[in-house]
């Protein structure tokens, strides 16, 4: 029963769900909602929703952590390009607005049992391995999340897998198509090239001043300079402040008394196993095979082996019916089955035929666990109330400090000298940074849109209080500020006289490649033409598609290429990833393996093929949507990037 749930999760609907829990931080008292007025430029429409700015930076930011996160130790932030990534998320962010707006107009829906299915399985939710309502209702305010919200914001999620499931689920492929798709994807073919690199033009080419002069009048639009901004603040952390002293025995008391329940005091639990007949086509006969295996038990045979043999809920077939601990309340199973459990006195015991909306159950209280309550003396009781006053006190004191820094914010509102010297904190300095943010504070959306605001930036006004996450509060001014500028001549000259003799050094480089080709088609071998070159032949083996020691660029080309005749070659050029521009020459091609190889897994190929057609499928189907649903994406925020 609980395992066919389990197996409905989908990775995309169950990610985002997790993500959306850990990635949401804390709002406080007072504060919260602060920055939703102010300029957040719209970055893309679709359909009647937007996409702004703020919404891009979070899930830039959220992207960034993760691959962080994906990559660990071996995470290396300049392989990051900022603006490729930034295009990729909010090609994402608009996919799934279209996703979710087509599902709605096409009627698609989430009911309220498949919501309830997916979450109780969530182990973000669960306490020993079953859903626990309590923490499902701390985590969401926690983030800041209703259950209404939270819950709608899933039955979207839900809404757009099934439509994914829909057009995925209805691709194949025949075996003739396979055998031919196959013969390509493991084709092999052997081949030699030569490659002019431009970095041996670089020494022989003189740039002018004519030239260059004559570059920055062409692209003289292009050498703009961003604005950019440079903020004071003054940080509050919850991490700074001093713990307080634990407090006398008297004091734990009452918050022992006030917490036993729901802190110190564990419910009953109870392990259970279970045998599940299905309804199927006839109910009775499904119940009269639930009586005779209720027979059999009460003949003495053994639980674990009649639910192996009979029970119809895959999850716990094989584990003998073992269902794990289950507590009362826990919402997971129906109330019928529930009071069954709950009826049984001891261990060993079970039950006759239980009918739920699954089908009739026959249960067995496996082991039976007494309600506990933790004493007031017991050494992990007390660590459990210092901890517990120290942070309450802690979360108080943040509060109030919260409070004063917006008081005092607000009634010095030029300065932030009064805010620092009151509240011990100290003024702070950021590096210069542009709207598409830079480092620490600067990443965040909220001091994005805050720095760059009226108020901060021409006003000369303090920020309101700006949540970055839950424990950390800060409050921005402007300390210097540079307008969008041009670039004078003298300041891009480098750049400009760098980029041109790039340019002619890959032209030259281009040159020497084209007549190298030339030369090939005209009946010179490779190696007369390397050696009149002054370059090196190299000769791989026989590659296939996926070959990661040669460049993607050269393995691109090389397959690009048609299949040679006898005795003959075809030739080619690639530009490789360092620049280099490669002549290639082509000599064979073998296809790969067919059905009847010993190498060959029919199957397995057709369900490999079916799945990356389903996948192209599916990515053409999304892209048609936009004919479907208006979609309108701005230019992205200037970035500082590296000068043509």
């Amino acid at each position: 029963m609980m395992q066919q749930i389990r197996d409905g999760l989908k990775g995309p609907v169950i990610i985002g769900l997790l993500l959306l829990i850990v990635g949401i931080p804390f709002a406080f008292s007072g504060i919260q909602g602060y920055l939703q007025s102010g300029a957040d430029p719209v970055v893309a429409k679709v359909g009647d929703a937007k996409i702004t700015q703020a919404q891009l930076r979070n899930a830039y930011d959220q992207r960034y952590r993760q691959l962080q996160q994906l990559y660990g130790e071996n995470f290396r932030a300049d392989s990051i390009n900022p603006v490729s990534l930034r295009e990729s998320v909010l090609k994402d962010l608009v996919q799934e607005l279209l996703m979710r707006q087509y599902a709605r107009k096409t009627g698609y829906r989430a009911a309220d049992a498949a919501l309830r299915d997916y979450l109780v399985v969530v182990p973000a939710f669960q306490e020993n391995g079953k859903f626990s309502k309590q923490r499902y209702l701390e985590l969401l305010a926690r983030s800041g999340q209703t259950p209404e919200s939270f819950e709608a914001q899933q039955r979207d999620a839900l809404v757009v897998e099934q439509l994914r499931e829909v057009v995925l689920g209805s691709s194949f492929i025949t075996p003739a198509q396979a055998a031919e798709a196959t013969k390509l994807a493991q084709q092999q073919r052997g081949f030699s090239y030569i490659a002019f690199d431009p970095a041996k033009y670089m020494a022989s080419i003189a740039v002018t001043d004519e030239q260059v002069a004559k570059r920055y009048e062409e692209k003289k639009a292009t050498y703009q300079a961003p604005e950019r901004i440079k903020l004071s603040y003054v940080e509050l952390a919850f991490d700074s402040l001093v713990k307080a002293e634990p407090p006398a025995q008297d004091v734990l008391k009452t918050l022992y008394e006030s917490e036993k329940s729901a802190r110190f005091s564990s419910p009953e639990t109870r392990r259970a196993s279970h045998i599940l007949i299905n309804f199927g086509a006839d109910k009775a006969a499904a119940k009269a095979k639930a009586e005779d295996v209720y027979k059999q038990l009460k003949a003495g045979a053994d639980f674990s082996a009649v639910a192996k043999a009979n029970s119809d809920d895959p999850g716990s077939k094989q584990k003998g019916g073992d269902l794990g601990v289950v507590k009362r309340g826990d919402s997971i199973f129906p109330a019928k089955f529930e009071a069954a459990l709950f009826g049984l006195e001891k261990g060993g015991e079970f039950t006759e035929p239980v009918e739920t909306e699954f089908g009739w159950h026959i249960i067995r209280l496996d082991q039976l666990n007494a309600a506990r309550t933790m004493q007031f003396e017991e050494p992990e009781v007390q660590k459990a109330l210092v901890d517990l006053y120290q942070q309450t006190e802690a979360q108080k004191h943040f509060q109030e400090l919260s409070s004063r820094l917006e008081e005092l914010a607000f009634d010095n509102d030029k300065t932030l000298e009064p805010v620092a010297k009151e509240l011990d904190l100290k003024v702070q300095t950021t590096d210069w940074f542009m709207r598409s943010g830079g480092e620490g504070i600067t990443a965040n959306a909220a001091v994005l849109a805050a720095a760059f605001s009226p108020e901060v930036r021409e006003n000369d006004e303090n920020s309101k209080p700006i949540v970055i996450d839950a424990q950390h509060v800060v409050v921005i001014r402007k300390a210097e500020y540079e307008a969008p500028r041009q670039r004078t001549q003298q300041e891009v000259e480098t750049a400009i006289r760098e980029a041109l003799k790039k340019e002619q050094a890959l032209a030259g480089a281009q040159a020497a490649a084209d007549a190298a080709v030339a030369a090939l088609q005209g009946g010179q071998t490779l190696d007369a033409v390397a050696k009149s070159a002054g370059v090196t032949v190299q000769s791989p083996a026989p590659t296939g598609r996926s070959n990661n020691a040669l460049s993607r660029a050269l393995l691109s080309a090389v397959f690009k290429l048609p299949r040679p005749a006898a005795d003959k070659l075809t030739f080619g050029e690639a530009t490789l990833e360092q620049g280099e521009i490669a002549v290639v020459a082509l000599s064979v091609v073998s296809d790969g393996a067919v059905a009847g190889s010993a190498n060959n897994d029919p199957q397995g190929d057709i369900g490999r093929i079916r799945d990356v057609r389903a996948g192209s499928e599916f990515a053409a189907y999304r892209a048609g949507l936009e004919k479907r649903i208006s979609v309108d994406v701005k230019a992205l925020p200037q970035e500082e990037a590296p000068l043509p």
